[in-house]
């Protein structure tokens, strides 16, 4: 694997981080800005409506340009909006912040994918994007528990200040690995951002202790022509069972972000945990999740259609079940990794997808991918938010989140039956 696709994952950790660390700082945050919780839980829906719009918009205005340089312009924004949200007075300017920073993330997560697929052979897609994706776990397991500790210990803001001071040694690891081609240009960026290729002799081998010859200097190669904007949403729209796939990303993700979002009130003041657990819980979810996208990353494309609906059923039990047990809290801790590892392991599973049904149109795939993941994003938190404003009580949120994945499920359960009937016409076709 070359080294720039685990250069990528290092950015997405500092923005992971960023994206689930209120989770353990709503509190916090709405006692200090004098808010309400609901309203504190709404920079978490703001964050990922950035990301829903600017993940197709960035990546549309960025597409020409050589990755490394998008790359970089959007981290450098996204650390330059934590420093203003660190230093903010008020709600209104965070909330503005959380959108602009998420704009920046989004433009970055659209080309990362598109870059670190492009950047290896077709047999190791899957292992690229778990290695980008596998960025976010790693947060969950560190990045998030750090930053609830920094809030416990400091306040919220020192969280905001440790994003921006970690995003700094991705900038520079960017600069020096990320290959600067254009997208589109997939052949040659194998084998280039830090990995290693064998070289060949005239014979096309090189035999041990011999001197391989010199090949001949490739001729200059111009730029590849990219893509019409047209026919890239052309192929996307076109494409089978892709914005089914699209939809059940999205419910999928919903029910994640919605229980996550509001998981500290439900453990201190439901499961009955003092403050000093969160972090840990949280922890054990982002572990948790760290192991579903490896697994992910091994097992989903051998078997992708069974991987996906196993995760999916999982989840949905997986989250009625914490419902009915989030007042015992060995219960409650024990389900949080389970969780984790089934939200992310599905969820990069069906990111794969996407980026395979979408073919060369791999940098607007990659954008979509961003919005339906985080159309959830920001779904769940703002439905969660209902459910606890109607008066359902810190177990609502959880409620919710079954309630996404049974429609997830039935969404996927369409998808497979137009599958089979589309195979069952085309089989009637040939046959007569």
């Amino acid at each position: 694997m070359p080294f720039a696709v685990y250069v990528l994952g290092l950015a997405v950790f500092a923005q992971g981080t960023s994206e689930f660390m209120l989770s353990g700082l709503v509190s916090a945050i709405a006692a200090d800005l004098d808010v309400s919780l609901s309203a504190a839980g709404l920079l978490t829906s703001a964050f990922a409506v950035g990301m829903v719009l600017g993940a197709p918009l960035m990546a549309l205005f960025s597409r020409t340009w050589p990755r490394r340089r998008a790359l970089l312009l959007f981290l450098a924004v996204f650390i330059a909006v934590h420093v203003v949200g660190a230093l903010t007075p008020g709600y209104g300017v965070l909330l503005a912040a959380r959108f602009v920073g998420a704009l920046a993330n989004a433009g970055f997560w659209a080309v990362a994918l598109a870059a670190a697929v492009s950047m290896v052979p077709d047999g190791l897609r899957g292992r690229a994007t778990a290695v980008v994706v596998g960025g976010v776990t790693i947060a969950c397991v560190v990045g998030v528990p750090a930053g609830a500790v920094l809030g416990e210990r400091w306040g919220w803001r020192a969280a905001f200040w440790a994003v921006a001071v970690v995003s700094l040694p991705a900038l520079w690891a960017i600069t020096r690995s990320v290959p600067g081609s254009v997208p589109g240009d997939r052949g040659r960026d194998r084998g280039r951002g830090g990995g290693t290729a064998p070289v060949a002799d005239a014979r096309g081998t090189a035999s041990a202790g011999q001197e391989p010859e010199k090949a001949p200097a490739p001729a200059p190669t111009s730029a590849p022509v990219p893509t019409p904007v047209r026919d890239e949403l052309r192929l996307l729209l076109t494409a089978p069972h892709l914005r089914s796939t699209l939809l059940t990303m999205a419910l999928v993700q919903g029910a994640t972000f919605c229980a996550f979002s509001y998981l500290e009130p439900l453990l201190t003041r439901t499961t009955g945990l003092t403050t000093t657990w969160v972090p840990l819980a949280l922890a054990l979810f982002g572990a948790g999740a760290f192991l579903g996208v490896g697994a992910a990353g091994r097992y989903a494309e051998r078997r992708p259609t069974a991987f996906i609906a196993y995760g999916m059923t999982a989840l949905a039990l997986g989250w009625s079940t914490l419902a009915l047990t989030a007042g015992r809290p060995v219960a409650a801790l024990a389900l949080i990794p389970l969780l984790g590892m089934l939200a992310f392991g599905t969820g990069t599973a069906l990111i794969t997808r996407v980026l395979g049904l979408a073919g060369r149109s791999s940098t607007l795939a990659g954008a979509f991918g961003t919005s339906a993941f985080n159309l959830g994003a920001a779904v769940g938190p703002w439905a969660g938010g209902l459910a606890l404003e109607a008066g359902g009580g810190y177990r609502a949120p959880v409620w919710v989140s079954a309630a996404l994945m049974a429609l997830a499920l039935l969404t996927e359960g369409a998808r497979r039956l137009r599958r089979v009937r589309s195979r069952e016409r085309a089989s009637g076709s040939t046959a007569g």
